[in-house]
């Protein structure tokens, strides 16, 4: 019985985390509209904090309780599951155009942070100093974008901002925390129940759950021909994980993991390469490789129970 209850808590924060990562990046986005601000910077920026929200609450929270694998394990799960299943079966939806500055400039700036990752965690602890280097590593891409913004494209997916807007943001961050807060205790017990390890639920179940707005932002900006926002949201969503929810998370306290870190870090390298891969090639994600990435996506998640 109690096991039913933790799954039905779970199943619930899913909900209630997507539902305010939407209002958050609803909000966030018609803001950044009025600033001004081009499409493919909006999906890097606004919408990937935005729907990093849940992953932010999730990693923080475990990490100040001391669950390093699910704090560390929801992010590097989370980014495989933006690559492999959300990026690839938008992908397959309706094949994603690129851009050269998208791959050269983000895509491989993140490349560059799964390196970085993996050597923090080779001893299987990131310490409050790598934190802080992963979080200011952050602040110098957020300038960077900032300096080098592209001009602002003519046609806008967004509606306008009005007043109910900052309530908005205030609610939807409120959902995301309490969400989080419930989703973390309930995983540990589901964890313990089921005979499997804090990294594995962190890196599957919870992962999955923190990646709903991912999924429903970039379909969204896909079908209507948004394709910077789209790609854009997915890479810059995966930045602002790695180096901002695990440079917080890592400042706030030293965070160790299991030997499963290794692994799955070498995994997300190779898949943060291959999507490079595919961008490159034509400069557009096609169906056919939206069915590789999620073959191995669900490949991954086969062999992570196993």
């Amino acid at each position: 019985m109690e096991i039913l209850t933790d799954v039905t808590i779970v199943l619930v924060c899913v909900g209630v985390i997507a539902k305010g990562a939407t209002w958050l990046v609803d909000s966030a986005s018609k803001i950044a509209k009025r600033l001004g601000i081009s499409e493919l910077v909006i999906g890097l920026t606004i919408l990937a904090l935005g729907t990093s929200a849940p992953e932010f609450a999730v990693s923080i929270l475990a990490a100040l309780k001391g669950v390093g694998n699910i704090a560390i394990g929801n992010i590097v799960g989370s980014n495989i599951f933006n690559l492999g299943f959300i990026l690839g079966g938008t992908a397959i939806i309706h094949s994603l155009k690129t851009s050269r500055i998208l791959i050269v400039r983000d895509g491989f700036f993140l490349l560059f942070g799964t390196f970085i990752l993996l050597f923090f965690l080779w001893d299987l602890t990131l310490t409050k100093f790598e934190g802080g280097v992963l979080f200011s590593l952050l602040i110098f891409y957020l300038g960077y974008l900032y300096v080098k913004r592209e001009p602002l494209e003519t046609k806008q997916v967004m509606g306008k901002m009005d007043r109910w807007d900052p309530l908005m943001l205030i609610g939807g961050l409120a959902m995301v925390l309490v969400g989080a807060h419930f989703m973390v205790e309930s995983a540990i017990n589901l964890a313990r129940y089921m005979g499997v390890s804090e990294w594995v639920i962190g890196a599957t179940v919870i992962a999955a759950g923190t990646s709903a707005p991912e999924f429903a932002t970039s379909l969204a900006a896909a079908l209507r021909s948004r394709y910077g926002m789209s790609v854009g949201n997915l890479i810059g969503s995966d930045i602002f994980n790695l180096f901002g929810v695990l440079g917080v998370a890592g400042i706030l306290n030293n965070i160790p993991v299991s030997l499963d870190a290794r692994m799955h870090l070498v995994f997300l390298s190779l898949m943060v390469a291959l999507v490079l891969v595919f961008m490159r090639t034509g400069w557009v994600v096609s169906r056919r490789e939206g069915y590789i990435l999620v073959m191995i996506g669900l490949v991954r998640w086969i062999n992570s129970f196993i």
